[in-house]
């Protein structure tokens, strides 16, 4: 790619009236909307979608490295998913959670089959499954145990979600600006801090909730031995154990969630984003012994797992159990992360290349987001992960020759990147 082509995807040298915000996107000023502008919108208005691929309204294609963040795992529109999804559509779309719904105990059961969780909710996205899992923790110490605990830490750079009581316990302050006050009840401290977290944990204490990846944050995988000392915490004080594996969960990271490679097994964890492949799902999962902590009428969710959208999670489960897709991600993963350090090993713009499975950053010496509008003009879509880290998240059947061309693609983006500023020296 020549070095003009990057040039040209910046305001300045475009001329036009497109602001680039932190994450590359661009909003077009002068526009009236009915939409609330809570989004920094890219200026690519896609209208098709098949496997690794998606098209715009011009007729481009493009090859998608982000698959909706993390949500379309098996790549855009999978057959069977389509199927099942198209079949239900003619039979029910919606009843009541007042009513038995067969689809949503087949998928719970699915759920519970793969993973150590025995009981589960549904819900509609992330933030609400972990809404739910910070209702239970309360609900069970206080309703089932009988004690006073209502307290959840978590740990700086994390992110949970936009409710307000998943903002306070995500650990970045920008989420919360403008929204005080925050609710009681959360306290955050460093990450991989063993001795803040022990003085951090009191009498109200009624869970730890941590992320494997740190995935908004920086793509930061937790330590593997701090992991263990945490899990070893919470059987020590009697405090539950939470797991938010909302991005790194349904075989993002080559397991089924990314915890059973720390060896260890969460009190609860919550799932979304891959879940449905692409229709609004989220789920909690949790152990035995929380079941009775939610009691009918203590919890509900009006659409959460209504026949359409369940059987959309049956298909996307049924699929990845028959192709064994957690171990395809493990492999293609390790693919794509040896192809990146091998390719970008004398590329002074990169810092590091981290991750687990198909969710990769690369830490960059310098902010990243004319990196993903270039990207947009070389046909590669990819979203960053804080200022200075481009994230990877190709679907989990992306195949080698895919990976080659996003790798040949955005190490030539970062090669020009790097000449325009040293040109600009």
């Amino acid at each position: 790619m020549a070095q003009n082509d990057l040039k040209e995807t910046t305001p300045a040298a475009s001329g036009s009236n497109k602001s680039i915000d932190a994450n590359g996107a661009s909003a077009v000023s002068g526009v009236q909307s009915a939409l609330f502008p809570s989004y920094s919108r890219y200026p690519l208005n896609l209208v098709k979608g098949h496997g690794s691929w998606l098209w715009d309204d011009q007729g481009n294609r493009y090859l998608d490295f982000m698959s909706g963040l993390a949500v379309t795992n098996l790549g855009h529109a999978p057959e069977k998913v389509k199927e099942k999804v198209k079949a239900q559509l003619d039979e029910l779309w919606h009843v009541s959670n007042l009513f038995q719904i067969p689809q949503q105990e087949k998928a719970a059961k699915l759920l519970t089959e793969v993973s150590c969780a025995d009981v589960v909710f549904f819900c509609n996205s992330g933030a609400e499954a972990n809404e739910a899992a910070i209702k239970l923790a309360r609900r069970y110490y206080q309703k089932v145990k009988g004690e006073d605990r209502y307290e959840v830490i978590t740990f700086t750079q994390s992110f949970h979600g936009r409710t307000l009581a998943t903002l306070t316990a995500t650990g970045q302050d920008k989420v919360k600006d403008g929204f005080l006050p925050l609710p009681a009840g959360f306290i955050t401290v460093p990450m991989h801090d063993l001795e803040a977290l022990k003085a951090a944990i009191g009498s109200n204490t009624a869970a730890i909730m941590l992320e494997m990846i740190q995935a908004e944050g920086g793509v930061y995988p937790a330590d593997p031995s701090f992991v263990k000392e945490v899990a070893a915490l919470c059987k020590e004080q009697g405090i539950l154990l939470i797991i938010d594996e909302v991005q790194t969960g349904m075989g993002r990271t080559g397991t089924w969630y990314a915890h059973e490679q720390y060896g260890i097994e969460p009190d609860i964890f919550t799932s979304a984003k891959g879940i449905a492949s692409g229709l609004p799902a989220g789920a909690m999962l949790a152990k035995e012994y929380l079941r009775e902590a939610f009691t009918p009428g203590t919890h509900a969710s009006t659409f959460g797992g209504n026949p359409v959208v369940t059987a959309s999670i049956i298909a996307t489960l049924e699929t990845m159990k028959e192709e064994n897709i957690p171990e395809r991600a493990a492999k293609m993963g390790r693919y794509l992360t040896d192809r990146l350090r091998e390719a970008l090993k004398d590329e002074p713009f990169v810092k590091a290349i981290r991750g687990m499975g198909l969710i990769v950053g690369i830490e960059c010496n310098g902010p990243v987001a004319e990196l993903v509008t270039a990207g947009q003009k070389n046909k590669l879509l990819f979203v960053t992960a804080g200022p200075n880290v481009i994230r990877l998240l190709p679907n989990l059947k992306v195949s080698r020759e895919e990976i080659d061309q996003a790798v040949d693609t955005l190490v030539a983006l970062i090669a020009a990147h790097t000449a325009a500023k040293e040109e600009v020296k």
